[in-house]
């Protein structure tokens, strides 16, 4: 292996596993936490930790886009490799992560982040601020543990794919 390889392999292992925590920590801390709000009270805390995002907190866009690209990359790299398992291991992390991660995060929570960031909550009655509650919460919960599962089993297989070679 070179070392180009060997860095984007830990590059790619490294930023997917901190964006399953991340993915992780909003299942298990913040959403459970800003859920215990009232209506208003969730739709504002989501609005600004989601605003934070949305601004483009560098750090945060650098890991996020950093694991698609650096998995991208390597995954692809590694179709050369001639060890037959670590080939696999990358193109299974690949696919899951594209397919698992990456497709629910546009299709399903960035589109209703972006409609629960249009609310003018103060514009609203507490009826339409429910409802946009019970449109965005469940789903966008189901879709955050399942991206949180599949993060974790695809930084678990380029863990394995680590000491594959």
């Amino acid at each position: 292996m070179n070392i180009l390889f060997n860095t984007l392999l830990i590059t790619a292992t490294l930023s997917t596993a901190m964006v399953a925590g991340l993915i992780f920590t909003f299942s298990s801390v913040i959403m459970p936490g800003i859920g215990k709000l009232d209506d208003r009270g969730f739709i504002k805390a989501f609005q600004v930790i989601d605003g934070i995002i949305q601004k483009g907190q560098p750090l945060f866009g650098l890991v996020w886009v950093g694991s698609i690209l650096s998995l991208f990359v390597v995954s692809n790299l590694g179709l050369w490799q001639p060890d037959g398992l670590l080939k696999w291991l990358l193109l299974a992390a690949n696919l899951l992560y594209i397919s698992g991660v990456q497709g629910p995060t546009f299709t399903v929570n960035v589109p209703r982040n972006n409609k629960l960031q249009a609310v003018e909550i103060e514009k609203l009655s507490d009826e339409s601020i429910a409802e946009e509650r019970r449109y965005f919460e469940a789903t966008w919960n189901r879709s955050n543990n399942f991206r949180t599962l599949i993060a974790t089993l695809v930084a678990g297989i380029l863990i394995l794919a680590l000491f594959a070679f």
